[in-house]
């Protein structure tokens, strides 16, 4: 067993801390311990992004970051295609995906008309929701809006610290490791040989990745769009990288007259990376899976001009060289492997490939093991523990609202574990001035168990095999099922 295999590594409190980020630390998100080979980096990426970029002020003050620090009680919208199942069971419940196990919802602030949605909620129960409802083999659903007033006790943490899932790697990789033997010799042998395979044919890429990491200014390289291409269909976690990064991008430097009505508001402009994702493809809005999300480059100025024209290609390719190449160093590789002079040494079997790829073997792992005919029958020993860690990890840290930390978009989650929330629920609708109304109070009850496979696999109408909707939306919509 080797020195960094994470059964040598018990303390998942510091597991659990190290995939959170600080927003109200003075050195900004990220911030890394002296020891970290990347620590000088990203600092430069924090003063870039928040000194640089045209919208880089709302990374440290915005509408959802002061709810946070200051609102006694907030309001988030929840939305729901089953709030007749909800009634009828009294409870609601989360799901994972990239808020872990937490209920996912988006901002409201209360007007003397009623609630104001943040950009990103109005959104999804404007759009979004409804096409992922059209999509779904079960007729007659519709989008239901249901509005949580959220008092948070005396002693919540004010600290602004979200979650961000590209960083839990480590934790993918060591709770499968505690519990491998769930899986047949064959399995376990076949789940090995495999995510070490994906990664050993995109070592150039990552090689390349960890060098461009340490460079001091965005650049583009010659080599970098034609191996990040080879390499995204082997290392599906790129695809979320890729978008991340992308989204990132947008929302930093469009000038565009929304997004700067929207940073009037303290909101950066979240259509912008929704719209990468259903103007690139085009008709899969309800159904995409963001490892698949991989545009050429060579289309990056067709693609940016139809979301936002006030953004510059060049300038963005540039950028999403360096970005893309530090978040794939920083969240997928191991120390050992931002050293180039040691690639070369690398044993590829299982055991020696954590020491420089741990995060990433994680990611690879945690998506291939939903290709198993049986995980649907395991799943909870694996999502559910996952959840029971960060629920205990939340809890320590009196951390009621996590949200979504690896960009605050708006998307904020509720600890249904919280001992001491108090809440209501309401049904609420849409009216004509594009505020939400409460109309009726519904007895729920936030439960810390996760949905059950049954309502996060749906199968597509289209094909014969099963799908997963979407992080985004199976936390938003799967977690009211």
């Amino acid at each position: 067993m080797n020195a960094l295999d994470p059964r040598n590594t018990p303390d998942l409190h510091a597991m659990w801390a190290d995939a959170h980020v600080s927003y109200s630390s003075p050195t900004g998100p990220g911030s890394a311990c002296p020891s970290d080979p990347l620590a000088e980096q990203t600092a430069a990426w924090h003063a870039r992004l928040t000194e640089t970029a045209p919208n880089g002020a709302l990374l440290v003050q915005n509408s959802m970051f002061d709810a946070l620090r200051n609102a006694d009680t907030l309001h988030l919208l929840h939305v729901t295609w089953s709030v007749e199942q909800l009634v009828r069971h009294g409870t609601l419940r989360p799901s994972g995906g990239c808020l872990v196990g937490s209920v996912y919802c988006a901002p409201l602030t209360p007007t003397t008309k009623g609630l104001r949605m943040h950009n990103l909620a109005d959104y999804i129960l404007t759009k979004e929701a409804p096409a992922a409802v059209a999509r779904s083999p079960l007729v007659g659903r519709t989008a239901t809006p249901l509005v949580l007033e959220i008092t948070l006790p005396r002693h919540t943490y004010r600290g602004l610290t979200g979650i961000d899932y590209l960083r839990l790697g480590t934790i993918h990789l060591r709770n499968h490791l505690d519990r491998e033997f769930l899986l047949s010799r064959e399995e376990r042998n076949r789940l090995r040989e495999a995510v070490v395979c994906r990664v050993k044919n995109s070592a150039d890429f990552l090689a390349l990745a960890a060098a461009i990491a340490f460079t001091s200014e965005p650049t583009e390289h010659k080599a970098f769009p034609r191996l990040f291409s080879e390499t995204i269909s082997r290392l599906p976690v790129l695809g979320y990288i890729y978008f991340e990064a992308l989204s990132e991008y947008l929302m930093l430097h469009s000038r565009s007259a929304q997004t700067r009505r929207l940073a009037e508001r303290g909101e950066f402009n979240n259509r912008l990376s929704k719209q990468l994702v259903f103007k690139g493809f085009p008709g899969t809005t309800g159904h995409f899976d963001l490892a698949r999300f991989r545009p050429d480059f060579s289309r990056l100025e067709e693609l940016l001009a139809r979301i936002d024209p006030t953004v510059e290609a060049s300038h963005a390719r540039a950028y999403l060289t360096a970005r893309i190449s530090y978040l794939t160093a920083a969240r997928l590789l191991g120390p050992e492997a931002m050293a180039a002079e040691q690639w070369h040494r690398i044993r590829w079997n299982f055991d020696h490939a954590t020491e420089f790829f741990g995060p990433l073997l994680g990611h690879l792992i945690h998506r291939e093991l939903r290709r198993f005919q049986r995980y649907p029958d395991f799943y909870r020993f694996y999502d559910q523990e996952k959840a029971f860690q960060a629920w205990n990890y939340w809890n320590q840290m009196d951390m009621a609202l996590p949200f979504n930390g690896t960009f605050p978009k708006g998307e904020i989650g509720v600890n249904p574990a919280c001992p001491d929330l108090r809440y209501r629920v309401w049904k609420a609708e849409l009216g004509d001035d594009r505020l939400l109304h409460t109309i009726e109070e519904l007895p729920l009850r936030l439960t810390p168990r996760l949905v059950g496979t049954q309502h996060i696999l749906m199968r597509d109408g289209r094909t014969s095999r099963r799908r997963i909707v979407p992080t985004g939306l199976r936390s938003l919509i799967d977690s009211s099922v």
